[in-house]
């Protein structure tokens, strides 16, 4: 089994096999531009940017899907499959235990930041 090629030159496609094609195969450093969210309307004035990357501590609304409106902290963010985990949001499994739900991070507005990293704020100082 040959390891899977990422093409590195390639700029976009319409076709949208290919733009799974490009999300899958993506490397861990690039599947991180996936995992940015929509920031509210008070933080969007305050730091003047429309979205921003997911990090662990952040708290997101839910804006799609069944817990729709529902809030809470991200308590894990998997790379590998863009998902994010939000405390919270679980699924109880027949044997009783509860099971954090992964969800898609195009789906969430954050509320808060979590700005413990001296990097991300000077991230969101620039401009």
């Amino acid at each position: 089994m040959t390891q899977k090629e990422f093409s590195r030159s390639w700029k976009s496609s319409k076709k949208p096999r290919k733009q799974r094609k490009y999300r899958f195969r993506a490397e861990l450093h690039i599947k991180r531009k996936f995992v940015h969210a929509h920031l509210s309307k008070d933080l969007r004035k305050k730091h003047s940017k429309r979205s921003i990357g997911l990090r662990k501590g952040d708290k997101v609304k839910i804006m799609r899907g069944q817990f729709k409106k529902r809030e809470g902290r991200i308590e894990r963010i998997e790379l590998k499959s863009s998902r994010v985990f939000v405390n919270g949001i679980e699924a109880t499994k027949k044997d009783g235990t509860k099971k954090l739900l992964p969800l898609s991070p195009s789906s969430l507005m954050i509320t808060e930041l979590n700005l413990d990293d001296k990097l991300r704020q000077k991230s969101l100082e620039r401009k």
